[in-house]
């Protein structure tokens, strides 16, 4: 269990009138804390991506190149796990 403590924050009306109107009054806080968690999540993964930009390079990558390469490796990539995994049930 987290431990919880006051913040005073300060909101526009219509953003708190808003809230109200969906998640009620007495729901503010942990509609507030589950919006700011979304956010800080959708934030990490950006940092997280731009810290990792340039890693992909297409030439490290050719059978996923054109219309179909993307479909034609991940479909490989199933045809194998599936053909390990009855080898390892059979």
């Amino acid at each position: 269990m987290s431990v919880k403590t006051k913040a005073h924050v300060i909101v526009d009306e219509s953003i708190l009138r808003e809230i109200d109107r969906l998640a009620g009054k007495k729901k503010r806080s942990s509609f507030i804390t589950d919006a700011a968690k979304k956010e800080l999540q959708r934030l990490n993964q950006l940092s997280l991506l731009n810290k990792l930009k340039g890693a992909w390079k297409d030439k490290d990558h050719l059978d996923m190149r054109g219309k179909d390469g993307t479909y034609k490796a991940v479909r490989k990539l199933r045809q194998e796990n599936e053909k390990t995994l009855r080898e390892k049930l059979a």
